[in-house]
C-alpha cells in the first residue's frame, strides 16, 4: 500500500490539484492510504511500503521524526516547505541563509524530493546542500484536462481585452494586478470560478492575463494554463518557476503538446521512484550478511558492528572472521555483537572472508576491511544502484589507466562520485549477491598474499560479465558513504598498503593485473578504446 500525506485533498488550490493526477495515476496500480497529515499517527505510517508527501504544513513535528527514522519516503514538493517564510525571493539571488531553512533533515531523509520546476531544485542544492531534489519540470494535468484545453484553444475566440485573477490570498496579489491595468490603461475584468473547466472557458476568451506573484511561485499553473490557453501574460518572470524551463517561450497548441509529453514523462518519474522505494522499503527484511575481519584492529570492531545494526536496511546476520596476530589476541569476542564469530590458530589473510561468504544463507553478503566504518544508508545505497546496475558494489573504486595496478583513477569515499560509477575493481567494502561468489574460484588465485579485491572483479567479469561499480557517495550526505573514517582509521602502520610495505605490495599488485589482462580481462578504459577502435573502423 501506498500512504500520501496532505494537508488538504478536497479544495481547488494548485497542489491539491497536482496531487489529484497524481492519486488517480497511483490508484491504477496501487492500493492508497490517504493521510490528512494533521490525523497521521505511526500506524497509519506503518501500514505503508512507502509515503508520498505533498503540503505538509499540519504534519506533526513528532510525525516527521518518526517518518524520517521508519519509512521510506517522497517528498513532493509543491510550496518552499524548506523556507521559514516560503519564500526564497525575499533573498538575492534566492540563496536562502541557514538561519531561515527548516525541515531540511526531513528532506534529506527522503529518497527522492521531486519540484516541479529545476529552480526549486537550485535553491534546494545551493542553500540547502541536498542531493537528492529532481525537477520533473511542470505541473501535472490529468489528459482529459489538456484535451479540454486544446479544443477550447482550437475553437473559442479573443472577444475580451484582460483578465486578473480575483483572490483574497495575498500571494496572488490581485490589487497589484489591477493597479497596473488602471495605470496603464488597460481594459480588465476580474475573474474566478469554483468550477476549474468553467474557469478554463473563461480565461481563454481574454487576449492577456496580468499576474503579479508576491512571492516566488514553484511553477504557476495559472500562468501555464493562459499560455496554453494563447493569452499573453503580463507578469514577473522571475517570480515564476516554469519561466526557468525551456518549454516556457513557446505557447497554445505547441505548448499543451510539450506539457502533455512532459506529464507523461513525470508520472514515470514517479513510477520509478517509487518502485524504488518499495524495493528499500521490501529490503528491510532483505537477507544480508555481513562479514568483518578482525587482524591487528579489534578496537575499532564495537563501533564497526554498531554501524552495522544501525543500517537504515540491517544486515540479518554480523559475521566476524579473526585471522591469528598478537594485536588481537587479548580481546573478548564473546561480547562483541556479533552473531558468528570464526577464531583462528592461523592469519588467513585477505582470500578467507571471501571462502567463508559461501557459507552464508542469504542473498547479499557485504564484507569489510577493519578500518572501515559504513554510513547509515551504506547498504540502502547498494541495494538502490544494484537494482539499476546489477554488479559488485564497493566503497572505493580502481579504474586502471595503464597495463599495470599503479597510477590508476580512485572513485569512492576518497573522491567523491555523485553518480554510480562503473569500475575495474573495488575494496575496503564489498557489497554483492552471493551467487557472485562461484566466480571467484574458477581460477586459483595468481596469489595468495594479496589481491583478492582483484581477483574478484577480474573472475566475476570474465566468467560471468558482472560488472564492478560503486555507487554514488555526494558530498552533501555522508550516510551513504562507505566509509567514514577511512581518513582516521585507514592510514596507520597497520596497513597492508604502509609506506614501509609499498614496494612488495604494488609490484604483487602490478604483476597481477599483467597476468589477469593477458587472460582476457576486460578493463573498463580497455572497454572504450576497443568500441572507439571498433568505431573508426566503420
Amino acid at each position: 500500500m501506498i500512504g500520501f500525506i496532505a494537508d488538504y485533498f478536497n479544495i481547488l488550490g494548485g497542489a491539491e490539484k497536482n496531487d489529484s493526477v497524481l492519486l488517480s495515476h497511483l490508484r491504477q496500480k496501487f492500493d492508497i492510504l490517504q493521510i490528512i497529515s494533521s490525523e497521521c499517527t505511526p500506524e497509519k505510517v506503518d501500514m505503508c511500503e512507502c509515503l508520498i508527501i505533498g503540503n505538509f504544513v499540519h504534519l506533526p513535528e513528532n510525525m516527521k521524526d518518526y517518518i524520517r527514522n521508519n519509512s521510506r519516503y517522497i517528498i513532493y514538493e509543491h510550496d518552499h516547505k524548506y523556507v521559514k517564510t516560503r519564500d526564497p525571493s525575499q533573498f538575492p539571488e534566492f540563496r536562502v541563509p541557514p538561519e531561515y531553512l527548516t525541515n531540511i533533515d526531513f528532506y534529506k531523509g527522503a529518497k527522492k524530493v521531486i519540484c516541479l520546476s529545476q529552480i526549486q531544485v537550485d535553491i534546494l542544492s545551493e542553500s540547502a546542500k541536498l542531493t537528492n531534489a529532481i525537477s520533473i519540470g511542470t505541473s501535472l494535468w490529468s489528459l482529459d484536462d489538456l484535451s479540454y484545453m486544446r479544443e477550447l484553444g482550437k475553437s473559442s475566440s479573443k472577444t475580451r481585452s484582460a483578465a486578473v485573477i480575483k483572490s483574497h490570498n495575498p500571494i496572488k496579489n490581485t490589487a497589484k494586478a489591477e493597479a497596473f491595468c488602471q495605470e496603464n490603461d488597460i481594459d480588465y475584468e476580474t475573474i474566478q470560478s469554483n468550477n476549474y473547466r468553467q474557469f478554463l472557458h473563461s480565461l481563454s476568451q481574454y487576449e492577456k492575463l496580468v499576474f503579479f506573484p508576491a512571492v516566488l511561485e514553484s511553477l504557476c499553473r495559472l500562468v501555464v494554463e493562459a499560455k496554453m490557453l494563447g493569452c499573453e501574460v503580463i507578469t514577473t518572470p522571475k517570480l515564476l518557476g516554469a519561466s526557468y524551463e525551456d518549454w516556457f517561450s513557446v505557447s497554445g497548441l505547441e505548448l499543451i503538446s510539450k506539457i502533455e509529453n512532459k506529464v507523461c514523462k513525470a508520472l514515470l518519474v514517479f513510477d520509478e521512484v517509487i518502485a524504488a522505494c518499495i524495493s528499500s522499503s521490501s529490503n528491510k527484511q532483505q537477507d544480508i550478511t555481513a562479514i568483518l575481519t578482525c587482524y591487528r584492529r579489534p578496537e575499532y570492531l564495537a563501533e564497526q558492528i554498531t554501524a552495522l545494526k544501525n543500517q537504515t536496511i540491517p544486515p540479518k546476520e554480523i559475521w566476524v572472521w579473526v585471522n591469528k596476530h598478537v594485536d588481537n589476541s587479548e580481546y573478548d569476542f564473546t561480547d562483541c555483537g556479533a552473531d558468528c564469530v570464526f577464531r583462528n590458530d592461523r592469519n588467513w589473510k585477505f582470500h578467507a572472508r571471501f571462502a567463508i561468504a559461501q557459507l552464508a544463507r542469504t542473498r547479499y553478503v557485504a564484507l569489510f576491511d577493519d578500518d572501515t566504518i559504513p554510513g547509515e544508508k551504506w547498504f540502502e545505497n547498494c541495494l538502490d544502484s544494484e537494482a539499476v546496475f546489477p554488479g559488485i558494489y564497493g566503497g572505493i573504486g580502481v579504474v586502471l589507466n595503464e597495463n599495470r595496478y599503479q597510477n590508476h583513477d580512485r572513485i569512492g569515499w576518497s573522491s567523491l562520485n555523485n553518480e554510480t560509477a562503473e569500475v575495474d575493481l573495488v575494496g575496503h567494502a564489498w557489497f554483492f549477491k552471493k551467487v557472485y561468489l562461484q566466480y571467484m574460484w574458477k581460477e586459483e588465485p595468481y596469489t595468495w598474499e594479496n589481491g583478492e579485491d582483484i581477483q574478484f572483479s577480474y573472475l566475476c567479469k570474465h566468467y560471468g560479465d558482472v560488472k564492478t561499480y560503486v555507487p554514488p557517495h555526494p558530498k552533501g550526505d555522508p550516510a551513504m558513504f562507505s566509509s567514514l573514517k577511512g581518513y582516521k582509521y585507514g592510514v596507520d602502520l597497520k596497513a597492508s598498503s604502509r609506506p614501509s610495505n609499498h614496494t612488495v605490495f604494488y609490484e604483487q599488485r602490478d604483476k597481477q593485473v599483467v597476468e589477469y589482462l593477458n587472460r582476457g580481462w576486460a578493463t573498463v578504459k580497455g572497454q572504450k578504446q576497443d568500441t572507439q577502435n571498433r568505431a573508426g573502423s566503420k
